[in-house]
């Protein structure tokens, strides 16, 4: 089937005007094709953009990926799907390794057998237990580890290899050695740290090449104790992750990350808990309660828990703060896949690629999702 008169987000990051083709198997064929069938269908010049990639989500609709509950987790992979954002790497919480082991065979289960109208798991990241107690923000600091990589390489073998981001505090005991060996299987990333410049900079230099939720659970910038987010922005081989829901982060902060990172090193998730896409009230996170008030979930001593913000909102966000369209797309759909090792399956709108779409209006207020070439 062709799409025509589409205004598409071409693998080169920017729009051009024209066709493309979704082939019976569900991938995308001819982009860009100088003729096409008589038959196709026109687009009306609507913007077409590839599937969202949300590389850091605990959960929705109710469920958490660290309960270890198929059902609710395929429950949460609905909902992304019929929101546009069609593959995800779940999130886990600082719990015990059991817990964690329960969790990722859960997420090995949706992999291998995606139900219709679920988005994709393509991977899941190890958020905790190997964080800083200072910066464990709303993790839970009963469980707190230092970084090991025997028991992570157990957890990573367990589920298949589907770990694609492992998360540590770079200054914690056990660091060196964990980032060394823990990047020869997957994305290592710095996240809830309290780490000096020079602890963070050789982590980098180490094989970390990741930055979770940029500003947050991490020190801020000095002039003349740099800390974390310098040591990054230093290192083109780091990648950022930026809460994009107009709570977490100030517009000029995200304004000023994309600056800093440039646009093909930053990456929009939501971060979003259980409580997306329901009602204000009392959650649960991590064993914690987590309350919801204004779109913002903080526990029960006010510290931010995470959004009740979905990843095509915070993309519209990102949008409204005045980062260029280009670049806030790039940073939902190319570099968070690239990011997970999945670039060569969804990500962009090129040949060969899984036909996941979405045909919005010029304002991004309404869209149709496609999966694998099929409307939801």
């Amino acid at each position: 089937m062709f799409y025509k008169n589409a205004r598409i987000y071409c693998s080169d990051h920017q729009f051009h005007s024209g066709a493309f083709e979704v082939t019976e198997d569900g991938r995308f064929g001819k982009i860009l094709p100088e003729t096409v069938p008589e038959d196709a269908i026109d687009l009306g010049g609507a913007t077409v953009i590839p599937g969202l990639v949300d590389v850091h989500i605990h959960g929705a609709m109710g469920a958490d990926f660290s309960d270890g509950d198929l059902e609710g987790i395929t429950g949460m992979a609905k909902y992304l799907a019929s929101e546009g954002i069609t593959s995800f790497a779940p999130a886990s919480m600082t719990l015990p390794y059991e817990t964690l082991k329960n969790a990722f065979a859960a997420g090995k289960k949706l992999h291998d057998n995606r139900p219709e109208n679920c988005a994709r798991l393509m991977g899941v990241q190890m958020e905790g237990p190997f964080f800083s107690e200072k910066k464990k923000g709303a993790q839970n600091g009963a469980y707190l580890q230092n970084p090991d990589y025997e028991a992570f390489e157990k957890l990573y073998n367990d589920c298949g290899g589907l770990i694609a981001i492992a998360d540590f505090a770079p200054e914690l005991p056990g660091a060196k050695e964990f980032v060394e060996k823990a990047s020869k299987l997957c994305t290592v990333s710095v996240a809830h740290t309290d780490s000096d410049y020079e602890h963070a900079a050789a982590a980098f230099s180490a094989g970390a090449t990741h930055l979770t939720h940029l500003y947050n659970a991490m020190p801020g910038i000095h002039h003349r104790n740099p800390g974390v987010i310098p040591a990054a922005v230093e290192n083109p081989n780091v990648r950022a992750e930026i809460i994009c829901d107009g709570q977490h982060v100030h517009p000029a902060s995200v304004r000023l990350a994309f600056s800093m990172f440039g646009a093909d090193r930053m990456i929009l998730v939501s971060d979003a808990l259980r409580c997306l896409g329901l009602p204000e009230g009392e959650y649960e996170l991590g064993g914690q309660p987590v309350f919801l008030k204004d779109n913002l979930a903080r526990l029960a001593d006010g510290t931010i828990a995470g959004s009740a913000t979905n990843l095509f909102d915070c993309m519209r966000k990102a949008i409204s703060f005045r980062i260029p369209e280009e670049d806030a797309i790039r940073a939902v759909t190319c570099n968070p896949a690239c990011a997970i090792g999945a670039q060569d399956k969804i990500g962009s709108i090129e040949t060969g690629k899984l036909a996941d779409f979405i045909i919005c209006n010029a304002d991004y207020s309404q869209k149709q999702v496609y999966l694998g070439g099929k409307q939801l």
